[in-house]
């Protein structure tokens, strides 16, 4: 029976008889996953490698029936990831949690892939429902990248939307999508704080993220009321090391310079694949509070998110060492203990070796972007 968010809401169990069949015959997709886990390879042998890979993905696929299913095929990858990837993989605040209704988690964004990833596996490893989570069309322009991440409890906010009436009608939909989700289905959702990347490392709520959420609410509910039925957890997600940060940093450089920053194709797709295959060293996941204050407007509930997300937010010796290389007075580095000297030393040969090839102008991006949280929980 046809459903009214069926443009945006993910794939449910009902839909898998017709999208894997459909993903498992996509050359592009097999071609994607041969180039990903065979890099070290000689090209020539792709087809080959292509070859036996998609027969291995319809026997493993063969024996999906539900959505649990799938995520059961993905544990074992999500996991090695955490293994052969990072130093440490940790969470706070879950204990202090009641997670026995659906919460709405509205985390900081800094890899396009991993921070709902991250968010689902911490509540994974807890025993919890995991979320539905909030993606870009901007990410899906390929039509197998948007069946794969349906397939992973997404839902589609519609950016690509020019006309103003058409925007209007998408965000009222979505808006309406996430209420549902929340309060009749009982479903996490996760939802970045703003849209794109905090590539500068400044992590700030858009306040346009929380009028969105508030365009469902009915007339006779106050706004605060129907904030706090969203139930809203700030999360705080730290990664000591960025593996997209040299990209972040030429960025960043090149709209200062040049006033705009051409994307290349497929340059999303790479920054999926660099951030899941690059070293991250510790990570950490730090859930707050639901938020439970008076708020009148869409900017009082986006100042306190950020306030709670920094508050939560891990500085890594990354920060300290990054303030210190740009030579700022007053930046205090711990070396106290064996483990914290250790610490600031790999952040240095870390940090050393990520600008060596950068222009100074683009050095000074990056090493800002380490710094910048650092100084914000400082001041």
């Amino acid at each position: 029976m046809p459903n009214r968010f069926d443009s945006i809401r993910p794939f449910d169990d009902s839909d898998l008889s017709v999208v894997l069949p459909k993903l498992f015959n996509n050359k592009e997709f097999i071609d994607s996953i041969v180039a990903f886990k065979f890099s070290a390879w000689p090209r020539f042998m792709r087809p080959t490698l292509g070859f036996f890979t998609r027969h291995y993905i319809i026997k493993q696929i063969t024996k999906v029936k539900t959505h649990r299913d799938f995520q059961r095929l993905v544990e074992p990858y999500m996991e090695r990831m955490i293994n052969t990837t990072t130093e440490s993989f940790t969470v706070s605040g879950l204990d202090k949690l009641d997670l026995s209704q659906a919460c709405l988690f509205i985390s900081n964004h800094r890899d396009i892939a991993l921070d709902p990833a991250f968010v689902n596996w911490a509540l994974h490893i807890n025993g919890l429902d995991t979320v539905r989570i909030a993606v870009g069309d901007n990410l899906l322009k390929k039509e197998w990248v948007a069946d794969l991440i349906r397939l992973n409890k997404c839902f589609i906010v519609k950016r690509s939307a020019t006309d103003r009436r058409e925007k209007l009608s998408a965000a009222k939909l979505l808006s309406e999508y996430i209420e549902v989700s929340l309060n009749a289905e009982q479903q996490h959702i996760w939802i970045a704080q703003r849209e794109g990347r905090a590539k500068d490392g400044n992590d700030i709520t858009n306040p346009a993220i929380l009028s969105m959420l508030a365009l469902n609410k009915s007339k006779d509910l106050k706004f605060s009321q129907y904030i706090q039925r969203l139930r809203i957890v700030p999360v705080s997600i730290s990664y000591e090391f960025d593996p997209c940060d040299i990209n972040k940093a030429k960025e960043l450089q090149e709209v200062e310079r040049e006033g705009s920053y051409d994307k290349p194709d497929n340059e999303d797709v790479r920054s999926i694949v660099n951030g899941i295959t690059g070293q991250k060293g510790r990570v950490h996941i730090h859930f707050g509070e639901v938020l439970a204050a008076e708020f009148s407007t869409a900017k009082e509930v986006a100042e306190h998110i950020d306030q709670e997300i920094l508050q939560g937010y891990k500085s890594f010796s990354t920060g300290p060492v990054a303030a210190k290389m740009l030579s700022i007075d007053g930046v205090t580095i711990d070396k106290n203990t064996k483990e914290s000297e250790h610490y600031t030393q790999a952040a240095a040969e870390y940090l050393q070796a990520r600008v060596v090839d950068l222009t100074k102008e683009e050095q000074k991006k990056l090493l800002s972007m380490y710094a910048c949280a650092y100084f914000r929980k400082m001041s």
